[in-house]
């Protein structure tokens, strides 16, 4: 059974998955699913018809706007903001009427890939995807694409190195990783497996002696 504190405000149709835990104050919006054995930090706010995957972590007061898809194994630091409109405003062009928070044209789609890290304070702009793995440095501003493995941080969020499953750097953002880390692959320095750039274009993580 999913446990959640008696302050916590679930709307209905909300779906929480066995296992998961939600913590104090947190408000989730009607339509929202999440999955088993994750967490809910306190005075995190989720969004109606937001989905987050199994075995999800999101500190105190996370933001997660509608829109947003969490994938298996996500983490999100404290404080961290998921936004998901490209032109906000409060009011209509002559200010004469409050606009509607209902999604529009203009609301975009966020989708972080599994096992992928937000730090503490991140902003995300609408309409990113965070691959696989990936990790944003703490109170960095994401304004384009993630690719998996890639550790970015900053403002905006600039390319800085890879990261292995584990989260530790396993080498420098150079040229990029057909270069940086070619076929034979480099390994990390705490588990032992190997981060590879493959033919295909992809990267793959083989799990070594020690992970």
């Amino acid at each position: 059974m999913p446990r959640i504190h008696p302050t916590a405000i679930l709307e209905e149709d909300v779906v929480i998955g066995e296992g998961t835990t939600i913590w104090s104050e947190v408000h989730i919006r009607h339509g929202a699913k999440v999955g088993s054995n994750c967490i809910i930090g306190e005075k995190s706010y989720i969004a109606y018809d937001v989905v987050i995957g199994d075995l999800c972590k999101l500190n105190a007061f996370v933001y997660v706007c509608n829109g947003v898809t969490l994938e298996d194994g996500v983490m999100v630091g404290a404080h961290s903001t998921f936004t998901n409109d490209r032109f906000p405003r409060a009011a209509n062009w002559d200010l004469t009427e409050i606009l509607p928070s209902a999604p529009t044209e203009h609301t975009l789609q966020t989708l972080v890939k599994r096992g992928a890290t937000l730090g503490a304070g991140v902003c995300v702009a609408p309409g990113i995807t965070i691959g696989e793995f990936a990790t944003v440095g703490m109170a960095s501003v994401v304004i384009h694409d993630v690719g998996p493995h890639l550790l970015v941080a900053g403002n905006p969020a600039r390319r800085l190195g890879y990261v292995c499953r584990c989260g530790w750097r396993v080498a420098m953002f150079v040229h990029g990783p057909e270069q940086d880390l070619k076929e034979q692959g480099v390994p990390c320095g705490n588990c032992g497996s190997v981060l590879h750039w493959r033919p295909g274009g992809t990267l793959e993580c083989v799990r070594g002696a020690a992970g």
